[in-house]
């Protein structure tokens, strides 16, 4: 958490500002026995052992917006109020997307190692792809995968995209410029595929074998959402035979990643550790929001004295 905003919450609230106890469970469970509030990122459970452990507990904060580590369901029923930082980290994970797009689609950038051994791999870096006239799918199509359609768009990108919740007659189609497609329609269609959803039962899988196989051969796939939505062992399959052009993963079904995982080796695979959203600016924006919502909840909700 940005330091800045932990010390503004100092000033009225008593803070215990501990990052390690994302490790010490143990700890973590005992030190919330006396809290009114709990801030976490996204590797903390904040379930029905720690609500049970947290008899005080009123406000959880999220510093950032995915909610699959948090029992929504628990924290309603101990009338805990559950605060996401929702679009505050969007601007870095739509940046992600399109730089990642763009790294695969290109293919020309993963070559220093090579250059600098004296090898010229011209004519292999020579058959990269322009993102210009591509076409985007977004599977999901809330704030952050509007934010990155436009942005898309704004590289000449053509954009489709995916979402159940949103009806075909929805205003958003015509105010985005983005077709609406369904699901397995749009696999087909498209050079690059971004995921946008959360981790739910429906979403769980959500990109198998089967789905990577009606893919474009050389199309790239970009997950930003949550790891379990991929298949991971089909995906790394499909790469290793050559039956999709590339991949990035920022989320894992497992984080961290352990060694010895189906995707080590991969070729033409970018893994970053879950940081789409994290950049030095979104985490002052991040943390000064959940800062400022989770204080004034408090303030407001105090208990008589």
């Amino acid at each position: 958490m940005d330091l800045p905003a932990v010390e503004s919450l100092r000033g009225t609230f008593d803070v215990d500002y501990s990052p390690e106890l994302v490790d010490d469970r143990a700890g973590l469970l005992a030190r919330v026995a006396t809290a009114d509030a709990l801030i976490v990122r996204n590797r903390t459970r904040v379930d029905r052992e720690l609500l049970a452990a947290a008899p005080r507990l009123r406000a959880v904060g999220r510093l950032g917006v995915g909610l699959d580590n948090i029992d929504v369901a628990g924290c309603e029923a101990a009338k805990v109020a559950v605060f996401p930082a929702t679009g505050a980290n969007s601007l870095p994970v739509a940046e992600y997307v399109l730089a990642t797009a763009m790294v695969l689609l290109r293919g020309a950038y993963l070559s220093s190692a090579e250059v600098a051994a004296g090898q010229w791999p011209r004519p292999r870096m020579s058959q990269g792809r322009e993102t210009a006239g591509k076409t985007l799918g977004l599977v999901g199509f809330g704030g952050i995968g509007q934010l990155t359609a436009k942005l898309a768009q704004g590289l000449g990108m053509r954009v489709l995209a995916s979402d159940p919740l949103l009806s075909a007659d929805s205003a958003i189609w015509a105010d985005t410029g983005a077709g609406r497609r369904e699901l397995d329609a749009l696999l087909g269609e498209v050079d690059v595929l971004s995921l946008h959803v959360p981790l739910t039962s429906a979403t769980r899988g959500l990109i198998d074998a089967a789905r990577l196989a009606r893919m474009k051969p050389d199309a790239v796939l970009i997950n930003t959402a949550r790891g379990g939505v991929v298949d991971e062992a089909a995906l790394a399959a499909a790469l290793r035979v050559g039956r999709l052009g590339g991949a990035a993963l920022d989320v894992f079904d497992d984080e961290p990643l352990a060694a010895g995982s189906p995707l080590a080796g991969v070729p033409n695979l970018i893994l970053t550790p879950h940081i789409g959203g994290v950049t030095r600016e979104s985490n002052e924006r991040v943390s000064s929001l959940i800062a400022r919502r989770v204080g004034e909840f408090l303030r407001s909700s105090a208990p008589d004295s």
